[in-house]
Parts: structure tokens; sequence; C-alpha cells
């Protein structure tokens, strides 16, 4: 689980746009990107070459 708090404040790297939290895969989500960043070890990794590409149906 992340802290709400900081889901408030972190913002997509690329577009600065809120981003979502995807709990089951921990990631937070940038559908204007289509990227999801990955959370380890309870920290956000907000680079974008770690980012993976969403897919079409994860994208709607």
């Amino acid at each position: 689980m992340i802290d709400p708090r900081l889901l408030e404040i972190l913002v997509c790297p690329v577009t600065r746009t809120p981003l979502s939290y995807d709990e089951a895969r921990q990631e937070l989500v940038s559908a204007a990107a289509g990227l999801a960043y990955p959370i380890r070890d309870g920290v956000p990794v907000m680079l974008v070459d770690e980012a993976r590409p969403l897919t079409d149906e994860e994208r709607t």
C-alpha cells in the first residue's frame, strides 16, 4: 500500500499529470503517458527507463 499523501503529490515525469495506484501490480499508472512506474520495496521508481508501457486494454 502506498501512502495516500504521497500519491497526491507525485506526478508523471513525462506529462506532469496525476497518477493512479494499481495495488495488484504495485505500480503507479500514468494513463496520459501510457506508462506504469514500478514500486519496489515501497519506493516508487519514477524513471521513464524503468516504466512499463501500458497495453491498449490497460489504457481504457
